[in-house]
This record gives structure tokens, sequence and C-alpha cells, in this order.
């Protein structure tokens, strides 16, 4: 949450893709940031963590914190829009249907005394976060890459071993087949001779003769 306008524009500037931004609808507020978790989208942030997110927001405005039935808006830091024109720590919209809005009927105390004891107060170089950030997603994409690569590398490895194997197999199990004539016409020598045969129709003619 930046402490005023100087902070809020340097949180503006470096925020994350992680981040989604929150602040009092059509008055002046604190700007809040959830940094999601990994593995986490704005469309499934809890409910509870929600109310807590838009009563900050209210006990951080001075004309908003006077107010009930007030609307707290939020999206995420990539869809804020920054203009060379605006005062610092203004911003707009790059999509305003990616805008949303929770309702604040009054301010609960208990609340944001809840939130007040759990606070922290720190200012970190908002830029070299982001450096960091950004050094660590690069390093843990190679990483992905380089995993995924191994792994198609083994699995075609894997291929041709396989078929390797399969036509070494094939080799090994193959044997020489007789000559299609041999099954069809039953030419073999089992069968009998040409002179064989010869010499029984000249048996059969002499007796003719």
């Amino acid at each position: 949450m930046g402490k005023d306008k100087f902070e809020n524009e340097d949180l503006i500037k470096h925020g994350w893709p992680e981040d989604v931004w929150f602040h009092v609808d059509k008055l002046s507020s604190a700007h809040v940031y959830l940094r999601l978790e990994p593995g986490t989208t704005w469309d499934n942030i809890p409910k509870a963590l929600l109310d807590d997110l838009a009563q900050l927001c209210k006990a951080n405005s001075i004309e908003g914190n006077k107010k009930d039935n007030l609307t707290i808006i939020y999206t995420p830091w990539a869809n804020l829009l920054k203009r060379g024109d605006m005062a610092t720590g203004q911003v707009s919209f790059k999509n305003p249907q990616m805008v949303r809005r929770v309702l604040v009927v009054q301010r609960e105390n208990a609340v944001v005394n809840r939130l007040n004891k759990t606070k922290r107060e720190e200012h970190p170089d908002l830029y070299q976060q982001r450096q960091e950030r950004d050094r660590d997603e690069k390093r843990s994409k190679k990483n992905e890459l380089a995993k995924k690569q191994s792994e198609q590398k083994a699995a075609a490895t894997k291929k041709k071993n396989s078929e390797q194997e399969y036509t070494d197999i094939f080799k090994v199990g193959s044997k020489p087949s007789k000559p299609v004539t041999e099954d069809i016409f039953g030419d073999g020598a089992e069968d009998g001779s040409d002179d064989e045969m010869g010499g029984r129709l000249a048996d059969d003619l002499s007796d003719f003769i």
C-alpha cells in the first residue's frame, strides 16, 4: 500500500504482473495492492480477502472513510494506464471492462483493527525487486525449456532403440521359404518324378501293341 501519492507513483511504475490494484471509486484513497500467489488469478480471490482489502481502502481514504455504501474498484496491475499528462499517483485503465467492484456498506472496525495490528511499514527498492523478479522468471523459463528438450531427446532415443531392437528380432527369427510353385503344384520329389510317370505311361501303351 502506498503511503502517499509519490509512493503510489512508484507502485504504479514498478508493479508486478501478479499484482491486483485496489482503490476507492471516484475518491482519493491509498493504492492497495494484492500480490497473488503462484497458480492463483484475480478471478478466484476469496471473498473474505476481498472484503479485507475493501475495508483497508475505505479506512485509508479521508473522505471515503466517512461514507457508507462505498464502492471499491480493483483490476490487474497490467490494466493500469499511466499517461505523461497525468498528475502524480493518478491512473486510468487500458480496458475499463476489466475493472471490478466491491460494495462496502459500512466500516467494520473489527476488521480494520485486525489489519492494523498486522501492518508492517517498509521502504523497499521497488525497481530492484522488479528486476530480481524478472530475472527469476527468465531463469525459471530457461530451466523449464531445457528440461522439456531433454525429455524430448530421451523419448526420441528410446523410440529409436525400440525400433532397432524390433528390426534385429525380425532378422534373427526369419527363415527361407520354399518356392511358391512347390506349395501350389506339389512338384516335390516325394510326389514322384517326371521319369516315373513317363515309365508308367509307356507300360500302359505296350498293352495295346
